[in-house]
């Protein structure tokens, strides 16, 4: 496993993030959360959205101060705990938001009528890896590297199995063994700076799964990484072809994605994406610019084969 926690550089966007992602494709059920830390800024920042079975979405945002870094990875009521034996647990316990219509999360603080109930939820996860660790930027060129330089140094993925109880209100979920995944960045990370970007995490099956993820620039250029694991081995991405990436009018929230992936042995595969229900969260920055991180499960499909499932994750910057 990777160390789990690094020395700040000076500047102020720098971060250190963990993030963790389950999806129950039998029950309709899933939940990603995301911890965060910005030391120099004295800022924690944690998300934790719950994917329910008729369409509505439990939501828990918060932050803090960061005191709890790099001693622990918690900020408010989540928390990302790695065991002595390389297993992770993710636990929560607190009111969640229940919204019947997802993207309301974005009018939350103008607008709290949105919301349409509040319920106690309990979260007790443990993850059980059974890949190797992946790092993108040891298999990224140059021009890559460069493009993404405000959206981490290091970044890793691990994909594992999931299980444990989820309680929301009165309905409890009980996972066992679902795939899952966890990611690990360290670098600048600066919301509202970038353009925009993508990153999907996907899952076919134990034997097949495909990661890609990457920055575009407003003159079409693309910073790239990911892999695609298959049969156990993880199979770096050499490049990816933006074929297509439409948006609704509001140029915010996606309708699909085609993409052309070139693994390293020179392997060519066409990945068709379709998100879900859209949660987007907003991110302000200093100077008034805004950015939406756009949370959804999708659905996928590589070459002629359907049934992929996953994260479809978009961050769009909503002005100038």
């Amino acid at each position: 496993m990777e160390e789990l926690t690094h020395a700040a550089t000076s500047q102020q966007e720098w971060n250190e993030s963990y993030y963790f992602i389950f999806y129950d494709k039998e029950k309709k059920f899933g939940g990603m959360s995301r911890i965060g830390f910005k030391p120099n800024k004295k800022e924690g920042m944690t998300f934790f959205f719950l994917f329910l079975p008729d369409g509505s979405v439990g939501a828990y945002h918060a932050n803090d101060d960061a005191s709890s870094y790099p001693e622990s990875f918690r900020v408010s009521n989540v928390e990302h705990k790695c065991l002595e034996d390389g297993r992770w647990h993710y636990s929560f316990e607190g009111p969640m938001l229940i919204f019947n219509n997802p993207r309301n999360f974005a009018k939350l603080q103008e607008n709290p009528e949105v919301i349409s109930d509040l319920v106690g939820t309990k979260v007790i996860l443990d993850y059980t890896a059974f890949s190797d660790t992946y790092e993108y930027s040891e298999h990224m060129t140059p021009e890559s590297l460069e493009i993404g330089k405000k959206t981490g140094d290091m970044h890793w993925e691990q994909i594992g199995k999931v299980t444990g109880t989820v309680k929301v209100g009165e309905d409890t979920f009980t996972i066992e063994g679902c795939i899952g995944q966890r990611d690990h960045t360290y670098g600048i990370r600066d919301w509202t700076g970038i353009g925009n970007w993508f990153y999907f995490v996907i899952w076919f099956n134990e034997n097949l799964c495909v990661n890609p993820a990457a920055v575009v620039m407003n003159d079409g250029r693309i910073g790239s990484g990911g892999f695609i694991y298959k049969d156990g081995v993880n199979i770096p991405l050499k490049e990816i072809k933006m074929l297509d990436h439409s948006y609704e009018e509001n140029g915010v929230y996606p309708i699909s994605t085609e993409l052309e992936l070139t693994d390293q042995h020179g392997q060519r595969y066409i990945l068709k994406a379709f998100p879900g229900q859209v949660v987007p969260v907003p991110f302000r920055g200093d100077s008034g610019s805004m950015s939406f991180l756009i949370q959804s499960f999708g659905t996928f499909q590589l070459d002629d084969l359907d049934g992929g499932y996953g994260s479809y994750e978009v961050l769009r910057r909503a002005n100038p």
